[in-house]
């Protein structure tokens, strides 16, 4: 026969029940033989407790105090280590279950994110998968098609022919690109953020681009180094494509690392700034197809940031452009 009941409401419900009573028996042993002693301070005259029922009266306090705390502290631990599992698997898509221990309530809670946490990581794999094969089968089609393209004697018909293939071919490398990054589980490592930066800039530089960095970082952020890089290279590359140059700036604090980049283009409409980040949403207003980029660019650095346990801020500064920061908590 078990002593403590299996239900949180049970354990919760017997622990109460135990303190009221020590708390009465604590009571009914300070004050056998007091009665006379506390009508008597309270006939015609003011009204003086006696100092064992004050004694009494705090003990009694504490017990309350005492059980109530440990009543709550048994009621948020597991809606504690449930929110801490969310928050880590949401970071990390192979963070571990769970543990389904405690009372009936918590255990079920945790079966059932455990669950919840398989299927979504088996839906993501087989979304990732389905769509990486799609994407690898369609190179071998449009490599017979640039081939048979160059059979054509037209020359402005294969003009045109060559630049559909060539759009086609910059989706799949983009979706691919897309696909690695959610699908690759990365080591954790510290990252010397200013000399990743240095190095994007350099080859930007290399090739005419006005590219400058300023600001540095106070310590090495620990995270998962390719994906930084990818995301960082593509608001840089998305900043030189569609505002003609790129000023990358580093603020960091013990708290938040921020890494902004931000551009002398047109900028992008309040209404837009939201849906932007979504995959494969281009403005065509100020994002041709001529211009290159398929809209995965800021959707990578989106959940480059999210995979941090940060987020990537859009912004119209003031004076003019668009700036892109990554917020990346320490």
């Amino acid at each position: 026969m078990r002593l403590i009941p299996a239900s949180l409401f049970g354990r919760l419900t017997l622990i109460l029940i135990v303190g009221l009573l020590a708390a009465q028996f604590a009571s009914m042993w300070l004050h056998m033989g007091e009665r006379a002693l506390i009508m008597q301070q309270f006939h015609g005259q003011m009204p003086v407790l006696p100092s064992r029922f004050a004694t009494h009266l705090l003990i009694t306090l504490a017990a309350v105090i005492a059980v109530s705390l440990l009543a709550v502290r048994l009621v948020t631990r597991p809606l504690q280590r449930l929110a801490e599992a969310a928050d880590a698997f949401g970071g990390d898509l192979e963070s571990p279950p769970l543990p389904e221990t405690g009372p009936t309530e918590t255990r079920r809670a945790a079966e059932a994110f455990n669950r919840m946490q398989e299927r979504l990581r088996r839906l993501i794999a087989e979304r990732g998968r389905a769509l990486a094969a799609v994407s690898h089968d369609l190179r071998t089609p449009l490599t017979r098609m640039r081939l048979r393209a160059e059979l054509v004697d037209d020359e402005a018909l294969r003009a045109q022919i060559n630049a559909d293939i060539d759009d086609m071919q910059a989706m799949v490398e983009s979706t691919l690109d897309y696909l690695r990054g959610l699908r690759e589980n990365e080591a954790v490592q510290a990252i010397d953020i200013g000399a990743l930066l240095a190095s994007l800039v350099a080859d930007e530089q290399a090739l005419g681009h006005p590219v400058t960095l300023a600001g540095s970082a106070a310590a090495p952020y620990v995270g998962r180094v390719s994906t930084l890089k990818r995301a960082l290279a593509n608001l840089i590359d998305n900043a030189v494509k569609y505002g003609h140059s790129a000023r990358i700036v580093i603020a960091d604090n013990a708290t938040e690392l921020r890494l902004s980049v931000e551009d002398g283009g047109p900028g992008i409409a309040e209404a837009d700034l939201a849906r932007v980040v979504e995959p494969y949403v281009r403005l065509e207003a100020s994002r041709s197809r001529e211009t290159g980029g398929v809209g995965l660019g800021l959707t990578i650095a989106r959940d480059a940031a999210l995979l941090h346990g940060g987020r990537l801020v859009l912004e119209n500064p003031a004076a003019g452009g668009l700036r892109a920061t990554l917020l990346l908590p320490r």
